[in-house]
């Protein structure tokens, strides 16, 4: 019915590695470091760790970040929270680097970042780093002011407390990559000392009393696992991050301390940022997101320097708002004459038509399924998951894949073309699903991961099928090539939704 040239979330990045961490320093450990003095005519926070987490050079350090930055594909999606790592470049900048991405997306100016503290404890729950600036290679980010101290007053648990920040990395790491993604951005750092419930809340609760109506994005700064073993990383980063994919930060909690009880060799924490993890998850689900997408994950044995013996895992976490394309009927029609076009051209000599167009609905970044049908009879189907490509341009390449590239039926000829039928399926980003009963027959399709197999049928296949739910779910496992209720045994899940037309 349909196949898949893509996949998209947590485990399809985990299928991807073959390798892991290094408990050095610049992997994860902070060094020890000097407190730096504050600038007596205002609050001033040096670098603490350039040189040796990342080059002191800012000309080194623009072309690193700037070459990591390029070499990310980036996803339909503009944050409103962002997960990133905090190691050494050379062990996670590449993932920072995928979520720092998604910043050009959209509009901001002021980044709130949230990391927990890795020295001395903090006197309060919270510091805030409420005056001045803190200065990289790259120059000086401003504070804002404003905004620190509205959360500061929200509450006396929160304070301001300039020591406490001194010699600390996890916030430090991500200011070069904020500076060359958003470099009008202001800053409000924020160190968090406990990651209690109690702390949680009380500080999700003080953003979003105070980020409404700003153009503001949340970035919590946190590694994952913490020393175990390249194959264990993979088991336990995943269990956490397919737990952050639910949007939960209850199921996230939940998730980390069953996993400690399981006494996985070498492991010391599941997520250093815990609390922040989990604060920046409530501030997502208050600002109206609806949609979390994992875009990269390694561990530092992906790095040269890495040991696959001891790891640290490394994942990069994006909560937004999906807006869908406003696929009018003129829209519709011009991408299925596109997708004929190309057919038509690539039958005869292989190549696909020039096409240009200022339609913003056009040039979304999106996943596709084309689906031909020959007197009425599946003729080939083939998809692209992911929504990092051009909306045109997918529809164009997914075209000559179903008509090409479908093992189940030989190459469409040109003579076939005129009796085939197109229909297109712009496809919603993919949701992980947690309670099947949620399951809408002909609004959802789904797919489904699971010991290394994959399956994947679109919204209207259950409608054409006159499936029910329980069916439509055992027809997926029987896509997958696995056996009968497997989605009942611990599978990843996931919904999406999709604009289907068609000739």
């Amino acid at each position: 019915m349909n196949r898949i040239t893509f996949l998209p979330g947590v485990l399809v990045c985990l299928l991807l590695l073959a390798s892991c961490a290094n408990p050095s320093p610049t992997a994860e450990t902070p060094r020890s470091a000097s407190p730096t003095p504050i600038v007596p005519s205002g609050y001033l926070r040096r670098p603490a760790i350039a040189g040796s987490w990342y080059p002191a050079d800012p000309d080194e350090l623009a072309q690193m970040i700037d070459g990591m930055l390029e070499a990310e594909r980036p996803v339909d999606g503009a944050p409103l929270v962002l997960l990133v790592p905090h190691a050494g470049y050379v062990y996670s900048g590449p993932v920072a680097a995928a979520g720092f991405r998604q910043l050009r997306h959209g509009e901001y100016d002021v980044a709130v970042l949230i990391a927990s503290d890795h020295q001395a404890p903090l006197s309060r729950p919270v510091s805030v780093w409420a005056e001045g600036a803190w200065e990289t290679p790259l120059g000086i980010v401003p504070v804002d002011a404003d905004l620190a101290w509205a959360l500061i007053r929200a509450d006396s648990r929160i304070t301001f407390d300039p020591e406490a920040h001194q010699g600390e990395h996890p916030i430090e790491i991500e200011l070069p990559f904020l500076q060359r993604v958003c470099p009008h951005c202001r800053i409000v750092p924020i160190l968090m000392g406990t990651d209690d419930e109690e702390t949680v809340r009380l500080l999700a609760d003080a953003l979003l009393s105070a980020l409404p109506g700003r153009k503001a994005v949340v970035i919590a700064s946190s590694d994952l696992s913490h020393y175990p073993s390249r194959e264990d990383a993979l088991v336990v980063d995943g269990a956490i991050l397919a737990a952050i994919e639910t949007g939960d930060p209850d199921r996230l909690r939940e998730t980390i301390a069953a996993t400690m009880r399981r006494g996985v060799p070498g492991l010391v924490t599941c997520a250093c940022g815990e609390g922040p993890i989990r604060v920046a998850m409530r501030v997502a689900a208050g600002l109206g997101a609806d949609t979390v997408s994992v875009l990269r994950y390694a561990n530092s044995a992906d790095s040269p320097y890495g040991d696959p013996r001891q790891v640290v895992g490394y994942g990069a976490v994006m909560f937004w708002r999906y807006v869908p394309p406003d696929l009018t009927p003129a829209r519709q029609e011009a991408l299925l004459a596109l997708a004929r076009r190309t057919l038509e051209s690539y039958l005869i000599d292989g190549t696909l038509p020039a096409y240009e167009t200022d339609d913003p609905h056009l040039l979304r970044l999106s996943g596709v399924f084309v689906t031909l049908r020959e007197d009425g009879e599946l003729r080939g189907c083939l998809g692209h998951l992911r929504a990092d490509t051009l909306l045109y341009r997918a529809v164009q390449e997914m075209a000559v894949a179903a008509a090409t590239q479908d093992p189940r039926f030989p190459p469409l000829t040109r003579e076939e073309l005129e009796r085939v039928r197109l229909e297109i399926s712009v496809l919603s980003p993919f949701r992980r699903l947690t309670d099947p009963t949620q399951i809408e027959i002909g609004t959802h399709g789904l797919l489904i991961l699971k010991d290394g197999q994959q399956g994947l049928l679109l919204p209207q296949v259950a409608v054409e099928e006159g499936w029910d739910r329980e069916t439509f779910l055992e027809e997926l496992c029987r896509k997958a090539g696995l056996p009968a209720g497997c989605w009942r045994e611990d599978a990843a899940l996931y919904t999406f939704t999709a604009v289907v037309f068609g000739e």
